[in-house]
């Protein structure tokens, strides 16, 4: 069969969007999702996302990582799937849906800079050397130093795989801090198994992180990552974390079709 696909990036961290309002897509394939995913016999992507249908708001969001597993909220992947979803003409300045982590709000401008509230955060735990917290995926996020030249990969798969967080494992942020407000985000994550060029529940984690341990008192921040800028934004209020926004650039790549053998 031939696959219609759209490709979709979010400074960096790229998806293969499929409009599966007609329920067509074979979800449990996984292996046919890791090969979509492939940057070698496939398209090519950090992750797969599927808009379906829903009930009550304008569309649900179903992710895989790229291992062809169905994964925990993804920030940058539902600035995407918002964007998307404009050029399918089912939304145009705002949107409502959901994804595995519950219900979304976001609102998209003219040249697709979407700004997506993110879950609230009620709880942080702190350590001497990092901070672990979950803004839709959970999230480990340390200072370091020289963050340029840190192996992420190396380390990152060190601390996910490590007793600290069992089986299940976590995304692991390196952050360096640039000014005031302003923080430089190195992520591995999770099901990608290597570092990606941006995350945005990622940057999400370190926003807060950095501002509840007290390296920034502003409550906007900006996040320099491989991939570009995104910011962060949230009301505090006693160590919980509301009205939580991720904005960025949402960029359509191209889109195509493929033909998908028995897999």
């Amino acid at each position: 069969m031939n696959l219609t696909f759209y490709k979709y990036q979010g400074t960096g961290n790229d998806f293969v969007m499929i409009d599966n309002r007609t329920n067509f897509f074979p979800k449990n394939n996984t292996k046919l999702i890791a090969f979509l995913c492939d940057r070698r016999f496939g398209i090519g992507a950090d992750g797969l996302i599927l808009l379906e249908n829903h009930e009550h708001y304008d569309f649900k969001m179903v992710y895989y990582n790229s291992d062809g597993n169905e994964s925990s909220m993804c920030g940058n992947g539902g600035r995407c799937l918002v964007a998307f979803a404009k050029q399918l003409n089912i939304i145009w300045d705002k949107a409502d849906f959901e994804a595995i982590d519950g219900y979304h709000y976001a609102t998209i401008d003219e040249i697709n800079k979407v700004s997506l509230q993110m879950k609230d955060v009620d709880e942080l735990q702190v350590f001497e050397n990092y901070t672990f917290l979950n803004t839709g995926s959970p999230h480990h996020v340390e200072a370091v130093t020289d963050l340029a030249q840190f192996d992420v990969k190396t380390i990152g798969a060190q601390i996910r795989y490590s007793d600290l967080y069992g089986k299940a494992g976590s995304n692991v942020n390196f952050v360096e801090q640039i000014d005031s407000d302003k923080f430089a985000v190195r992520t591995y994550e999770r099901g990608v198994e290597d570092e990606t060029l941006s995350c945005g529940t990622g940057v999400t984690a370190v926003a807060i992180a950095m501002y509840h341990n007290q390296f920034t008192n502003s409550n906007k921040v900006n996040l320099k990552v491989e991939g570009g800028d995104l910011e962060v934004n949230f009301e505090a209020n006693n160590g919980k974390y509301t009205h939580v926004f991720l904005t960025g650039p949402a960029k359509y790549v191209f889109e195509g079709t493929i033909e998908i053998e028995a897999i």
